[in-house]
């Protein structure tokens, strides 16, 4: 058996057996002494703990020092009653206390009484039945933070299990504080009744046994049952002290001496206050100046001393704050942060500044906003976020526009000129800094403010810098839009459908198609310049086909075909006839013998002669339709117009190509040039 079990049941055994025999008057002085120290030990452990569950055995203790204490109470009792001389310790208790005089001492035990019973016993019991109840109440709520904290990563499995742990303990401890609370309050009421009954029973032994008078009996038996009640009543005292200390312990994990002091004299202010009114009331009042002003010296003093120890400390913190940002500085950079890309930037030089902050009346932020809402609108996709920033290794004029960190398109602008562009219908010129427009790179001249009204008046189409800006960010925008289109873009997009069209989205995807596979379409999509709104009627159509095949290809041109509708209103007129270019019928035979078949898709696997005879075809047949002033349109069939737009994209960027199957039936076209090879 270890040393620490067998004293713990040895100190249990004791305090049993004293209830039972009695024990020598030489042996209770010694086991009040005993009794004494490890009150004092529970009550500066209390004090001094860490945290509470430091104390995780202070219920237990508390019953088993209740009961050694009451065994002691009886066995005075027994040696009161019975002898008369229950040891010095009781005898000394209750003359040095009491001063030799039975009122005073009476008194003094009342008093302590009082202090235990009615305020700190019934405080303790009200704070640990309250933070029983709360500890208890926010357990779950704990285990749910702990839960989550695992779950992102914030900490390990055995952390987590330590913080179940530490819950448990805590809840179990608080709980059985609420109970143990009882014993203390209890101890107080049996150490009252213990000495009402030592009085009268001292007395009626005294006058029966002794042969004592009456004054000579009430005399002794009540000093003695007032050193015993006070003997038994100071340690019960401590401990109570100790339970109050434990349940009101705000912070978990703080020394109280250090919290005390931190609290009560951290604030100079305070100590001026407090010093200026002790001094005050010594000076100008009847209270002893002797003591006041001292006790108010003191305070200033004190104040004095925080305040100079504050403004080092202030000091120092400023000084450590400028030595972190040099070695911030100092430091080497931290690379993870600059691996972050911004879809889209735009860069300007310093003399742009004005156009872009709000508080020099610059509308370039708001302009961006309307960027967004209008391709939006336009393509139906929604445009990542823009980022601007002043670049001072620009010039103070100049503009660059990046995608993805790279640069794809820049213009200069003047700052206090207008951008005149001659329509076509201008008949008489006038002068200016010739330039071109940055957005389609039509020849353009720059105008003052003062010939903005007669440009305007002679028919020129005049702009500001800020919308020559916002322009040519809307047409790179507009270019690159569909390698804008991220996954998680189409998986919002996908969740916006779902909101009111559930059933479809959860026949689509994951089920037919994947969002990556949805990604292709839509980026097909929005290449040549087809509006992607109307999400609901494309994912109706890949459903309906995405059953007989995934190529992302073929999936396009059905709806392509759609959203024939839409294509149909934003290329052709409606009450006109339209000039279109078509190709040879056994060109597109040829064509698709070229296309071969593979895992990953199509390809069009074309003879490069023949490819490059087609391309110089084509091109001659553009040259025909702009000359008459039109816009070149290319109709072919259906199952050739994929692989004819990829042949030719690389040559005409912006050349629009149209299948039969995506133009409305009430279109009137006239086809006036023919593309064979």
């Amino acid at each position: 058996m270890k040393k620490t079990d067998l004293g713990l049941g040895l100190y249990l055994l004791a305090a049993i057996v004293f209830l039972i025999i009695p024990i020598p008057n030489v042996l209770l002085d010694v086991l009040l002494a005993l009794n004494i120290a490890v009150a004092l030990t529970i009550l500066f452990n209390s004090l001094f703990s860490k945290e509470t569950l430091s104390m995780s055995s202070f219920p237990s203790l508390l019953l088993l020092t209740t009961l050694f204490r009451i065994s002691l109470n009886v066995s005075s009792t027994k040696l009161i009653l019975g002898t008369g001389d229950p040891g010095k310790v009781v005898e000394t208790f209750g003359k040095f206390v009491g001063g030799g005089s039975l009122v005073i001492g009476i008194i003094v035990f009342v008093i302590l009484l009082l202090v235990q019973f009615m305020v700190i016993n019934k405080g303790s019991e009200r704070v640990a039945e309250v933070t029983a109840r709360f500890t208890l109440d926010a357990m779950p709520g704990k285990q749910m933070a702990i839960d989550a904290d695992l779950n992102t990563g914030a900490i390990n499995d055995n952390q987590a299990k330590e913080r179940r742990e530490k819950l448990q303990e805590e809840s179990a401890f608080f709980g059985s504080m609420d109970g143990a609370v009882k014993y203390v309050k209890g101890d107080a009421m049996a150490g009252l009744m213990i000495t009402v009954i030592n009085i009268v029973g001292g007395i009626a032994m005294g006058v029966m046994s002794q042969g004592l008078e009456l004054t000579e009996a009430l005399e002794k038996y009540t000093i003695l049952t007032i050193g015993d009640g006070l003997v038994s009543s100071i340690p019960s005292l401590l401990i109570s002290l100790a339970t109050g200390i434990i349940v009101t312990k705000a912070s978990r994990e703080a020394d109280m001496g250090d919290l005390v002091f931190l609290q009560l004299f951290s604030i100079p202010k305070v100590m001026y206050a407090v010093g200026g009114s002790l001094v005050f009331l010594g000076v100008f009042s009847e209270l002893p100046f002797i003591v006041f002003v001292p006790f108010g010296a003191g305070c200033l003093y004190i104040g004095y001393r925080l305040q100079t120890k504050q403004g080092i400390m202030n000091i120092e913190d400023e000084v450590t704050a400028e030595e972190s940002e040099a070695e911030e500085i100092r430091r080497p950079e931290n690379v993870v942060s600059l691996l972050q890309v911004d879809p889209i930037e735009l860069e300007f030089g310093y003399g742009i500044i004005p156009l872009a902050d709000v508080n020099q009346g610059g509308d370039l932020l708001d302009r961006v906003v309307m960027i967004r809402r209008q391709i939006a609108l336009e393509l139906g996709a929604v445009v990542p976020i823009i980022r601007l920033r002043d670049n001072i290794q620009l010039n103070p004029n100049q503009y660059i526009i990046k995608i993805k960190g790279i640069q794809v398109s820049e213009g200069e602008i003047l700052f206090d000129h207008y951008m005149a562009m001659n329509p076509g219908m201008v008949e008489e010129e006038i002068t200016g800094i010739p330039t071109f427009e940055p957005s389609f790179h039509l020849p353009a001249i720059w105008i003052t403010e003062g010939q903005r009204e007669r440009a305007e008046s002679l028919g020129y189409t005049v702009v500001d810098p800020p919308s020559i800006i916002a322009t040519h960010l809307t047409e790179v925008v507009r270019k690159h839009i569909d390698e804008l289109l991220t996954r998680q873009d189409v998986q919002n997009l996908i969740s916006n459908v779902k909101e009111s069209n559930p059933t479809l989205v959860d026949e689509l995807v994951p089920k037919l198609l994947g969002v990556g596979e949805v990604q292709k379409v839509l980026q097909n999509l929005l290449r040549e310049g087809v509006s992607i709104r109307d999400l609901v009627t494309i994912f109706e159509n890949l459903a309906d086909h995405a059953v007989v095949t995934r190529d992302t290809d073929i999936l396009t041109e059905y709806a392509r075909q759609s959203l024939k509708r839409a294509i149909s209103s934003k290329f052709f007129a409606a009450n006109e006839t339209t000039s279109v270019i078509t190709l040879d019928p056994q060109l597109e035979q040829e064509i698709m013998t070229s296309v071969k078949q593979t895992e990953q898709g199509s390809f069009l696997s074309l003879d490069p002669v023949k490819s490059q005879k087609i391309v110089k075809a084509v091109e001659k047949e553009i040259a025909k339709i702009e000359n008459m002033g039109k816009t070149p349109i290319v109709i072919t069939s259906p199952i050739v117009r994929i692989y004819f737009k990829r042949l030719t994209e690389d040559y005409f960027k912006d050349l629009i190509v149209i299948s039969y199957n995506e133009i409305e039936s009430n279109i009137e076209l006239q086809s006036v040039g023919m593309v064979n090879a």
